[in-house]
């Protein structure tokens, strides 16, 4: 009977732990932390577009990773499925999190095809389809900092990351710690290709992390805004 107890109370006691030891695992230490940067400011919000998923299709409000598929987003399945696999699926589960996916009017059927294609296991409920008319979508588009235009599809492989106050966050300093080191020029990222898997895998999803990070310290009351100091720092860099 006591070594029955035992068990039940190890059982317990590992049930508790596990998702104590993950949250500190995806959130960075304190001391380690940096917020993202915010490196353009009043995206446009999307309440214009349609929408088959849901009545209401904002991005203010939410923490969103937008994208592009264009006229053909059936070509564009590697580019979606990277980022179901390596950033979707990672963090779903968090609140205010979604997906956005602006194509055209007129892809509707290929969007569900390429539904189909990707919804393999499960319904993607924080996953969206946002159809504007080209207009819309290239007006939507250069609101975005990017370094390289929308294709003659209205597609590209990048995807940005919005706040919830519609700013689109990166990296004003894009470099590794090794890089930084050995004095390599720094370079700005303001969104993240999808082809490339160790990019989404590694800096795209460690940012999405870093952001959530911030929205936590910002209810707990403990987070200190590093922007300003940052761009001083690169200014200084470069003089």
């Amino acid at each position: 009977m006591e070594t029955s107890k035992v068990k039940r109370n190890l059982v317990l006691g590992i049930l508790f732990f596990l998702p104590v030891a993950f949250l500190f695992m995806l959130y960075p230490a304190t001391h380690n932390y940096e917020p993202l940067n915010i490196v353009n400011e009043k995206v446009s919000d999307i309440e214009n577009f349609n929408s088959q998923d849901t009545d209401s299709l904002r991005l203010k409000g939410q923490i969103t990773v937008l994208g592009f598929l264009g006229k053909s987003p059936l070509k564009k399945s590697v580019s979606a499925l990277n980022l179901k696999e390596l950033v979707y699926d990672k963090f779903k589960g968090f609140k205010k999190f979604q997906i956005v996916i602006v194509v055209p009017e007129g892809t509707e059927e290929a969007v569900k095809e390429l539904k189909k294609e990707i919804n393999t296991y499960e319904d993607l409920k924080f996953w969206r389809y946002a159809f504007g008319t080209e207009g819309e979508i290239k007006m939507l588009y250069n609101t975005l900092k990017s370094k390289k235009g929308l294709a003659e599809d209205l597609s590209t492989p990048n995807v940005f990351i919005i706040d919830k106050d519609l700013n689109q966050r990166g990296r004003l300093d894009g470099r590794t710690e090794r890089e930084v080191e050995n004095n390599k020029p720094a370079f700005s990222v303001y969104s993240y290709n999808t082809i490339e898997v160790a990019e989404i895998k590694n800096m795209m999803s460690d940012d999405v992390r870093i952001l959530f990070t911030e929205y936590r310290q910002k209810r707990e009351g403990k987070f200190v805004d590093s922007n300003t100091r940052r761009e001083k720092e690169l200014k200084q860099s470069h003089e």
